[in-house]
């Protein structure tokens, strides 16, 4: 065998090559790329190891503009289209995938305030989101209503010029840090359908009655925190209600977690990169029986099957990208991105394991920390299971089938 492993390598991490993607754009990427490669992956080890929360690194993304990627130009931001949006992620987490965590719930929040806000609410948040003075978090889960979110118990009812807010919400990524939530609550109990009652509310986190009650211990992201928050008795300004009328909320959200899944199957992939790279170093530096284990028949179909797999969910995470920027109804396929670059990148980074043999298992190597954190994107988003039944209700309605070449 005469292939350059270590070339191989660094072409899997490396920025893709975008044709669709203008000059400006291309440079974009490389710049996080650059970043990443400098910044991050040398320092990502001692990172993990300290338990330290990169002050250093999130000031470098603001710097770069990352906290703005879904903000209007207008407002200070980015404003990148989806498939760049995707690809920044992708290579955030090819190097530390904790990064895209940092950028992806902040950006959803920015995406419904620039899609539904009002002219005030966007003129308020999304300057300083752009530029990551304020940091947004998504309040959705709660103890008993987790894939089921019409089945949310949290209330805003309107009282005069505000809402009381009351509730708990649990697993809010960034929660702790974050200065700005973004939370579902019914507005209308009542109501015979539940999505009809439920709104979206900006809330500022230093409103009295607004406390961190739970900090969660994940077997991965120690450095993203996740947290639980309590609602007690918030006096909500009624300015504070997205869009200002009652009852979109669920259907805002709707069309903002397909952005999410999409950012998702974007992190998946970038992590799953990251895991075939490590194998393919290590395959061509590991001797056994005398030769380099990438001369061995069987760790050359492990990797012939880990490349495919991140090629395919790369492909199919930016196909859902250019469906939902161009106005698509784009649940199905989100759907299918998220399920298939989070299975995939599962998959990729137990191979990738079981490529390193017994040193994968080692916190010296990469890949042990990859194989935790991939673990995530099965979850998280919702998890495969209610991605699937999201597909089929699509199937069954016929809304995308045509679009996909379904039957």
């Amino acid at each position: 065998m005469f292939f350059a492993w270590d070339v191989v390598a660094r072409h899997l991490e490396n920025a893709m090559d975008y044709p669709l993607f203008s000059p400006e754009e291309r440079e974009i990427l490389d710049t996080v790329a650059r970043f990443v490669a400098k910044e991050v992956a040398p320092n990502v080890a001692k990172l993990e190891s300290d338990s330290a929360y990169p002050d250093s690194i999130v000031s470098q993304m603001m710097g770069l503009g990352l906290f703005g990627i879904a903000v209007p130009q207008e407002f200070g931001g980015l404003c990148l289209r989806l498939p760049v949006f995707a690809a920044v992620l992708e290579e955030l987490s090819k190097g530390w995938s904790s990064l895209a965590a940092y950028v992806n719930s902040h950006s959803t929040v920015a995406y419904v305030i620039s899609r539904f806000g009002t002219g005030a609410q966007k003129a308020r948040f999304l300057p300083g989101m752009a530029v990551g003075e304020i940091r947004a978090a998504l309040c959705l889960t709660e103890p008993e209503a987790g894939s089921d979110l019409q089945a949310i118990r949290s209330t805003a009812l309107r009282n005069g010029g505000t809402y009381t807010l009351n509730g708990t919400k649990i697993y809010v990524t960034n929660g702790g840090r974050a200065s700005l939530l973004l939370v579902l609550a019914k507005t209308d109990p009542k109501v015979e359908k539940a999505s009809r009652g439920i709104s979206l509310m900006l809330v500022p986190k230093d409103l009295p009655g607004v406390s961190v009650t739970t900090e969660f211990h994940k077997m991965g992201f120690a450095q993203v925190d996740t947290v639980g928050i309590e609602f007690d008795s918030v006096a909500v300004a009624d300015d504070l209600l997205v869009g200002s009328e009652e009852g979109k909320g669920f259907g805002q959200l709707m069309d903002a977690l397909e952005v999410g899944r999409i950012a998702i199957a974007a992190s998946a992939v970038g992590l799953a990169a990251a895991a075939l790279g490590a194998a393919v170093r290590f395959a061509g530096e590991r001797k056994t029986f005398g030769k380099t284990i990438h001369q061995h028949q069987a760790i050359q179909l492990r990797l012939a099957d880990m490349a495919t797999r991140l090629v395919a969910a790369r492909q199919m995470t930016l196909l859902a990208a250019g469906e939902k920027e161009r106005g698509q109804r784009a649940d199905m396929i989100s759907a299918m991105a998220k399920l298939f670059a989070s299975e995939a990148c599962a998959e990729i980074a137990q191979e990738a394991l079981r490529v390193h043999g017994g040193h994968g298992y080692i916190t010296d190597y990469q890949v042990e920390r990859l194989l935790r954190e991939a673990m995530l994107y099965l979850v998280g988003e919702g998890t495969s299971d209610i991605q699937k039944l999201v597909i089929c209700r699509r199937m069954l309605e016929d809304g995308e089938s045509n679009l996909l070449g379904l039957p």
